[in-house]
């Protein structure tokens, strides 16, 4: 972990914070308070950033690659509840806000670069930025809208519509994510996806 201003490539990673889609519309003023709280993270393929079940609890914004939430059970079976990308953010404010443990992992799904700060640090960051703090609770609730959503899918589609719906979605993901991790994400085997892809059907 580097701090921005300490890292070679300082000028590249500032101009992706202002370019992040919940960090965009800060003043210049802003994001150079915010930047002393922030340290620059590089992500090798399956490495956790947060761990399921756990109460310290960091705010993530992603600048390169594409993350994962994740919930796993005690049997060690898991369910992808969202990908996330590039000009996005991962964030457990919802369990911070309700004192309880971390109900899911984010794990990195590609070579990723996030920066990241503590999630008490970034509370009181906002709640001196009441403008921030309402766009920030915005993307929150927006979040877990698309997660319910996703999970009503996996009832109510087929494979094909589940597939088509990704596409629809996300288009700029689905050749970016291994298609071992997407079909777990749309509840399908590997084969199943792969078979859908050889009939034409997707």
């Amino acid at each position: 972990m580097t701090s921005i201003e300490n890292h070679p490539e300082k000028n590249i990673i500032r101009v992706q914070i202002r370019q992040n889609n919940v960090l965009k519309g800060m003043s210049a003023a802003s994001h150079e308070e915010l930047e002393q709280h922030l340290t620059v993270v590089d992500c090798n393929k399956g490495d956790f950033l947060l761990h399921q079940g756990v109460h310290e609890m960091e705010q993530y914004f992603i600048l390169d690659g594409v993350l994962k939430r994740v919930v796993a059970n005690a049997q060690g079976k898991e369910m992808i509840l969202r990908f996330a990308a590039e000009r996005e953010m991962e964030t457990s404010y919802a369990a911070w806000s309700l004192k309880t443990p971390t109900p899911y992992s984010i794990v990195s799904v590609t070579k990723a670069r996030v920066v990241k700060l503590p999630l008490p640090e970034w509370i009181a960051f906002i709640d001196r930025h009441p403008e921030e703090k309402r766009l920030f609770e915005y993307c929150v609730m927006n979040l877990m809208s698309e997660i319910m959503a996703h999970t009503i899918t996996l009832h109510l589609l087929d494979a094909p519509g589940r597939v088509h719906r990704f596409l629809r979605k996300h288009p700029e993901l689905f050749d970016r994510i291994p298609k071992k991790e997407l079909a777990a994400y749309m509840n399908l085997s590997a084969e199943t996806l792969s078979r859908l892809k050889q009939r034409g059907k997707i």
